[in-house]
């Protein structure tokens, strides 16, 4: 049994100018005390060809972790532009916000991004080149999340040896099913080709997870007056 379930992620401040900040607002429930702290990251896609472009944008610690339910806010620098293939700027790519313990990841969410050129341009020629990124608008579709959740030891020693062949398991199955053959956000690329925006953005419905516990999306149906939010994680950035 997981100790900590994230039951509820919003995206704040979108859409927003691509050079902004990305924050997200979490919200998780710890069922136990735990030992150590969470490892939250979030990771930028920057093209669906070459994960050699996938960015890390921030990884954070966040502890000592109470029991109950805890909120806090997740920001993360924008993407540096020099790293992504000037090609792969503009158009839908995915963003993720992942979650370890004692280095081993548990959940994963990601999004679909729509990036945008806030000016109108020849369709056949294409916007102005070299990317005027002061004009480029970025869109997270929040509506629709990709949640994966990983079983993992959460206790002693013992008990990690006796988690750690299912875990394997886990993640050899994930990678034989994404494009990059390693990730998510290899799958979600490939899930992206052909789609409209509309159909990226689709409601609860559309949410995958592999457990049979609910996330809710921007706070949709989430019981509000059973959320405490006395607790307040304080997050501290790695070293």
């Amino acid at each position: 049994m997981a100790l900590v379930n994230v039951v509820n992620m919003a995206v704040l401040d979108n859409p927003a100018p691509f050079l902004s900040p990305f924050s997200f607002e979490i919200t998780f429930e710890c069922l136990q005390p735990l030992d150590d702290d969470l490892e939250w990251k979030v990771l930028y896609v920057g093209s669906a060809e070459d994960t050699s472009h996938d960015q890390v944008l921030d990884e954070i610690l966040v502890g000592p972790v109470p029991v109950g339910i805890n909120k806090f806010v997740l920001q993360a620098d924008a993407p540096d532009t020099s790293q992504i293939p000037e090609g792969d700027i503009l158009g839908v790519t995915v963003v993720l916000v992942t979650c370890s313990y004692r280095e081993k990841e548990f959940v994963r969410v990601g999004y679909y991004v729509n990036n945008e050129y806030s000016e109108q341009y020849d369709e056949e020629v294409g916007p102005p080149r070299p990317l005027d990124m002061d004009k480029v608008r970025r869109a997270v579709l929040s509506e629709k999340p990709r949640v994966t959740r990983f079983a993992i030891p959460w206790g002693d020693k013992e008990e990690e040896g006796q988690t750690s062949s299912q875990q394997e398991n886990q993640q050899q199955q994930i990678q034989g099913q994404s494009l990059h053959g390693q990730s998510m956000e290899g799958q979600m690329m490939e899930d992206v080709k052909g789609m409209t925006l509309e159909e990226m953005g689709g409601g609860d419905a559309d949410i995958v997870d592999e457990d049979e516990d609910d996330i809710s999306v921007e706070g949709k149906d989430m019981m509000m007056e059973d959320v405490m939010m006395g607790n307040l994680v304080a997050a501290s950035a790695m070293e």
